[in-house]
C-alpha cells in the first residue's frame, strides 16, 4: 500500500513562537521602511503640487508638465533592474543607502529648474536615482516573511504611499501657501527643499538600521534565527525551480504580471500627479484647502489596504483580492470623470479610485514571490517593476497632451478606467494554485 506524506503536526506553542517571532520582526523593519518609502513618494510626486504654482511662473504647458512628470519613470526603468541585481549581491544596508541619499540631493536640486530641458533632465535623474528602492525593499521582505504572511506586511509596508499624501498633501498646501517669498526663493523650490530633508535623513540612518540577512539581526536570538531561517528555506524549495537570473525574463508567468501591474500603476499615478489639478479644476483656489482634500482619498486607501490584504492572508487566496480593486479604480475614475464642477462628486471618485488602486498594488505584491526565488527574485521583481512603471511615463504624458488637446481630463479619466479593467482581467488569467499561496 501506498502512503501519502503529511506535514508534521505543529504544536499550538510552536505556532505561537512563529506568531511572537515575526511579530518582533514586523515591528522591528516596517515602521522604519514606512518612513523610508513616505519620503521617497513624497519627493516623487510632490511636483503635482509644485505643479500650481511653477507651471505659471515657468510658463510650461501641460504637455511640458505631463512629460517631465513622466520622463521620471524612463530612468527608473533603466535603472531599475541593474540596481536590484547590484542590491542581491551588496546588501540592502549599504544599497539602499546610496539610493536615498542620492535622489536627496537631486530632488533638492529641483528647486532650481527654470527651463523645460532642466525639467525634464531633473526628473529623468531622479527615477535613475530612485530606481530599486521599492523593488529592493519588496526583495528583502522576502528575506524576513514567508508567503502567507506576506500580503499584511506588503499593505503596512505600502500605505507609505497614501499617508504620503495624507501628511505630504497639507504640508505641500502650506509651504506653497505661507513660505513662498522667503529669502527670494517662491513656495514652490522651497516644497523642494524641505521635503528632500526626510529623504537624506532615513538613507543616512539605513547604514545604522538595516541588517543584510536573518543571520545578521542582533535583536534575534538563535532560537528565532532558526525559526525564520528554516521557514524561508521551505517555502524556497517548493517553488518551481525558477531561481536562475534568466528565470525573470524568460518565464511568461512575468510579462504576464507585468503587463497587469502597467495597468494598475497607470491608475496610481492619475491619482497621483493629477489628484490636486482635478481638485483645483471643480473650483477649489486655496492651495492649503486642496492640499487637506488630497487627504481623504489616501485615509480612505490606508483603511482599505490594511483590511483586505490581511483578508487576504487569512483566505490564502490573492487574485481576487487584487482584481477587484483594480475594479473599484476603474469605477472612482469614471465617477470622477462625470463629476466636472462638481467637488462633492468628484471627492466620491478619486477616494474610490486611491483606495482601489492603493489595494490592488499592495495585494499585486504578493504574486512574484510565489514562484520566484533567489536571483530570479530579484531581477523578476525589478523587472515587473519596471515595465509597470512605464506606465507612470505613459499616463502623466499622455494626461498632460489630451488635457491641452481637449481643454479637460474626461477622456484620460475613461481611458485609464478601461486599462483598469484589462489589468483585473490579466490577474485573473493567474491559476489559483500559483496564486492563492
Amino acid at each position: 500500500m501506498s502512503h501519502i506524506a503529511t506535514p508534521p503536526l505543529r504544536l499550538a506553542s510552536d505556532v505561537s513562537a512563529e506568531d511572537d517571532v515575526f511579530r518582533k520582526i514586523a515591528w522591528r523593519l516596517i515602521p522604519f521602511l514606512f518612513f523610508c518609502y513616505l519620503a521617497a513618494y513624497l519627493d516623487r510626486v510632490n511636483v503635482g503640487f509644485a505643479k500650481l504654482q511653477m507651471q505659471s511662473e515657468l510658463s510650461f504647458s501641460e504637455t511640458v508638465y505631463g512629460f517631465g512628470a513622466g520622463i521620471f519613470f524612463l530612468g527608473y526603468v533603466l535603472f531599475e533592474v541593474p540596481s536590484n541585481i547590484i542590491l542581491h549581491k551588496v546588501g540592502a544596508r549599504l544599497w539602499l543607502a546610496r539610493v536615498m541619499v542620492t535622489w536627496a540631493f537631486i530632488s533638492a536640486g529641483m528647486a532650481f529648474v527654470r527651463s523645460p530641458t532642466a525639467f525634464y533632465v531633473m526628473r529623468f535623474l531622479l527615477g535613475a536615482a530612485e530606481a530599486g528602492f521599492i523593488p529592493g525593499v519588496l526583495l528583502y521582505l522576502t528575506f524576513w516573511f514567508p508567503a502567507g504572511r506576506r500580503g499584511r506586511i506588503m499593505a503596512l509596508f505600502l500605505t507609505a504611499i497614501p499617508m504620503a499624501s495624507v501628511f505630504g498633501g497639507p504640508l505641500s498646501g502650506w509651504i506653497l501657501s505661507s513660505v513662498s517669498g522667503s529669502y527670494g526663493y517662491s513656495g514652490w523650490q522651497w516644497l523642494f527643499f524641505v521635503e528632500a530633508v526626510p529623504s537624506l535623513a532615513f538613507g543616512i540612518a539605513i547604514l545604522f538600521y538595516l541588517d543584510n540577512h536573518v543571520e545578521d539581526a542582533k535583536w534575534l536570538d538563535a532560537n528565532e534565527k532558526r525559526t525564520v531561517s528554516r521557514i524561508i528555506a521551505d517555502e524556497e524549495e517548493e517553488k518551481e525551480g525558477l531561481s536562475e537570473l534568466k528565470h525573470a525574463f524568460i518565464t511568461p508567468r512575468v510579462w504576464l504580471l507585468a503587463a497587469a501591474y502597467f495597468c494598475i500603476a497607470s491608475g496610481i499615478y492619475i491619482v497621483s500627479f493629477w489628484l490636486p489639478t482635478i481638485i483645483k479644476q471643480t473650483g477649489v483656489k486655496d492651495p492649503l484647502t486642496i492640499g487637506f482634500l488630497t487627504a481623504i482619498p489616501y485615509i480612505a486607501a490606508v483603511i482599505a489596504m490594511v483590511t483586505v490584504c490581511s483578508h487576504g492572508d487569512r483566505t490564502k487566496e490573492r487574485r481576487w483580492h487584487t482584481a477587484t480593486p483594480a475594479l473599484v479604480c476603474a469605477i472612482g475614475l469614471a465617477i470622477t470623470a462625470t463629476a466636472t464642477g462638481n467637488t462633492l462628486f468628484a471627492m466620491i471618485g478619486l477616494t474610490l479610485a486611491a483606495a482601489g488602486a492603493s489595494t490592488a498594488q499592495a495585494s499585486f505584491w504578493t504574486l512574484p514571490a510565489t514562484f520566484l526565488g533567489g536571483a530570479a527574485a530579484a531581477a523578476g521583481i525589478a523587472l515587473v517593476n519596471s515595465v509597470g512603471n512605464i506606465a507612470g511615463f505613459a499616463s502623466t504624458y499622455v494626461v498632460g497632451w489630451l488635457a491641452d488637446l481637449t481643454h479637460s481630463n474626461v477622456t484620460s479619466l475613461y481611458l485609464f478606467g478601461g486599462l483598469l479593467l484589462v489589468g483585473a482581467g490579466l490577474i485573473l488569467t493567474i491559476p489559483p494554485s500559483v496564486a492563492n499561496k
